[in-house]
């Protein structure tokens, strides 16, 4: 991976010019290469990770859902992922190995609209045979980022 993705992949929001020192170029080469990989689709978006525990006002509820689906004669599992990652709840959407095809990221105000997400849209999808739905609880870590603080030991002081 160059070196430019690697760190715009830790911190999008550093500015084409701290790129440059770090890598050594100009920043307009820097910037030219960034237009370029957003064109082409190598970069296809930037987010941030926010901690929802930080939230005063956060009722947002996430779930991890399994999907076993059956395969199309001429798209395979594709036209189905296609079809489940236009529903705004689904933030991500993974063909995976395993007991089940499809791993689906979804959130939504509460775990009845989850629920209702599964049951009346996700599970009603022609090939979809089965589902099988995760609430997250907690998020330890995200997208490379801790959301818990380090830990410091502490030790006891050695006396002779």
């Amino acid at each position: 991976m160059d070196d430019i993705l690697r760190i715009l992949k830790s911190n999008a929001a550093m500015p084409p010019a701290k790129i440059a020192k770090l890598v050594n170029q100009s920043e307009e080469e820097v910037v030219k290469k960034i237009k370029a990989w957003e064109e082409d689709g190598t970069i296809l978006g930037y987010t941030t990770v926010v901690n929802p525990e930080k939230l005063h006002d956060n009722q947002q509820v996430m779930a991890m859902i399994e999907v076993k689906i059956t395969p199309e004669r001429e798209g395979g599992f594709d036209r189905v992922a296609r079809r489940i990652s236009q529903f705004s709840e689904v933030k991500s959407c993974y063909l995976m190995s395993g007991g089940f095809d499809l791993l689906v990221t979804v959130e939504g105000s509460d775990l009845r609209q989850v629920a209702g997400f599964v049951a009346e849209r996700l599970a009603t999808i022609q090939g979809v045979l089965s589902t099988g739905t995760h609430f997250i609880l907690k998020p330890y870590k995200q997208q490379g980022v801790n959301f818990l603080p380090e830990q410091v030991v502490e030790r006891l002081n050695v006396t002779p």
